[in-house]
């Protein structure tokens, strides 16, 4: 294979990737409209930029699965106010971008559920455990859940399912894994999960007590620690609080992380100070700093993140939990069970890969089997390998 041949090979490969790369990214076009051309256009670089299995028109719950049936057809909700009129502000904070609401029937029973979808997976994962009851049981429904007696609460992707249940039965988690499968996962960089609960020690962690928040209103809903305005969410801060049953009692974890290292130590400084102040604290210390051990509350940081102990736990066990945080650069992923786009590219290019080292080789094959065969030839002629070495000369006889 000559070099052009194999440069013209390469440039095939390349506008081979960039057409399936425009085929994955490009949704199919919207049904024609009456609208003028520039709604069109508009209405279709907005579609171009949402995934389709996102879209604000494809409903988020089905009209049926696993026998369940809707009596009338799911309900979109558009503004936060309408899918949570007490939780307004912690929606938004966490990225609230559309829900729906529906009440199936089967055989006398019925089941309400409603669906919120968010940004990303870490706005879904936050509204989920913002939600969540802590302590609540465990259940194995799509990347998360937890249930208490008749409700379920799970999340998948960027949407958090609450089902009522006005009966429970032995196959209602069944039932509700049905549902999930047919909800959109996320993909991209929004399947990362919060890379702050990458820095919660696992030992001696209550299992389903974790609360992730974005804002003052998630942090305080969720039993916050800290007064919301001393942690800095104004400052693009992201609070994490787990409970941790150590030996002596009960202690609780929070984990503040900030966008640099610089401003992690000024707010530790500012936290340190509210902590010493103890009596003399503006504003005064929140019920859960109240309720604590006054001796056991600790406070230090570590790279971008500050992190607080409190609870009832003797000052050593306390600090001995405090010493186990450490900061580490590792972002979380939640298993996809379906292939992401990062996967598929990365496999289209291995194709492509290939593809060029096969060629090559069978050229080089093809190359050495023919020339080879040629070069046999000749020797067995009693010529030299190749005919370079031949010297040949048109004679003309021009005697007469």
């Amino acid at each position: 294979m000559s070099i052009h041949s194999f440069h013209r090979l390469i440039a095939c490969a390349a506008l081979a990737f960039a057409a399936a790369s425009g085929a994955q990214q490009k949704p199919a076009a919207p049904a024609a409209s009456p609208a003028s051309a520039a709604s069109q256009k508009s209405a279709s670089q907005k579609a171009a930029a949402t995934p389709a299995a996102l879209r604000a028109d494809k409903p988020l719950l089905p009209d049926s699965f696993a026998g369940w049936v809707t009596k009338d057809a799911p309900k979109a909700i558009g503004d936060a106010s309408q899918a949570d009129a007490q939780n307004t502000a912690a929606l938004k904070e966490y990225g609230y971008q559309a829900g729906a609401t529906a009440t199936y029937q089967r055989e006398g029973e019925t089941l309400t559920v409603r669906a919120l979808r968010f940004n990303d997976l870490s706005g879904a994962y936050g509204a989920y455990s913002f939600y969540r009851g802590t302590g609540w049981p465990k259940e194995d429904i799509g990347n998360g859940a937890a249930s208490n007696k008749n409700r379920v609460i799970f999340w998948r992707g960027l949407i958090v399912v609450d089902a009522n249940f006005s009966r429970i039965g032995s196959m209602s988690g069944s039932e509700l894994r049905e549902l999930s499968s047919q909800l959109p996962e996320a993909q991209g960089t929004k399947a990362l999960a919060p890379p702050i609960l990458s820095i919660l020690p696992k030992k001696w962690l209550d299992a389903q007590s974790t609360h992730y928040a974005l804002g003052p209103a998630g942090y305080v809903g969720s039993g916050g620690v800290l007064p919301p305005d001393l942690v800095g969410f104004d400052r693009d801060a992201e609070a994490v609080t787990a409970n941790y049953s150590l030996t002596s009692g009960p202690a609780v974890l929070t984990l503040v992380e900030y966008p640099t290292p610089q401003m992690a130590a000024a707010f530790e400084t500012k936290i340190r100070d509210y902590i010493k102040s103890a009596a003399k604290a503006s504003p005064p210390f929140p019920k859960p700093m109240q309720d604590s051990d006054q001796a056991s509350l600790e406070v230090r940081r570590t790279g971008p993140v500050v992190a607080l102990v409190s609870g009832d736990a003797i000052p050593d066990e306390s600090h001995k939990l405090l010493a186990s945080v450490y900061y580490r650069e590792d972002y979380v992923s939640v298993p996809q069970p379906t292939e992401s786009e990062v996967s598929k590219t990365s496999k289209l290019l291995v194709g492509i890969a290939s593809l060029v080292l096969l060629g090559a080789a069978t050229a080089i094959f093809l190359g050495v089997f023919f020339g080879g065969a040629r070069a046999m030839y000749r020797i067995s002629r009693g010529k030299p390998v190749s005919s370079v070495y031949e010297a040949e000369f048109i004679r003309l006889d021009l005697r007469e």
